[in-house]
């Protein structure tokens, strides 16, 4: 089965950096889309960046300029270096992929797998 591990959240002052990392693993044939969304408490969960297989991407409003989304397609994998966080920053941040596997013979694609979720706290 196809599996998306997140890793990097941490507790961080205001201004400070983090790098997220996502890695997907399994009978992955190919990987279209990947990107970032996050949820705060009692909130949605909302879009935060996402990557083409070609590398080109797209930011939500809040995070233009400061964060970037990357990936290696080699190694099956999508960064978020996020840059100047703030405390509204504050989140669970999840992985998404839109990916086509290859099982039994069969290729399958889904747009709707999903991490389990890093914490990214900013706070003084």
């Amino acid at each position: 089965q196809v599996q998306l591990v997140e890793s990097g959240g941490a507790l961080v002052q205001p201004g400070g950096s983090l790098r997220l990392s996502c890695v997907a693993s399994g009978n992955i044939f190919n990987i279209n889309g990947m990107g970032w969304y996050r949820r705060a408490p009692g909130k949605q969960r909302e879009l935060v960046a996402r990557i083409t297989s070609g590398g080109t991407t797209t930011y939500a409003d809040p995070v233009k300029g400061r964060f970037t989304i990357s990936r290696d397609n080699a190694k099956n994998t999508v960064y978020l270096h996020m840059n100047s966080l703030r405390p509204e920053d504050t989140a669970v941040y999840y992985c998404n992929a839109d990916l086509t596997r290859f099982n039994g013979g069969v290729y399958v694609r889904n747009n709707d797998y999903w991490g389990q979720g890093t914490q990214v706290t900013v706070s003084s």
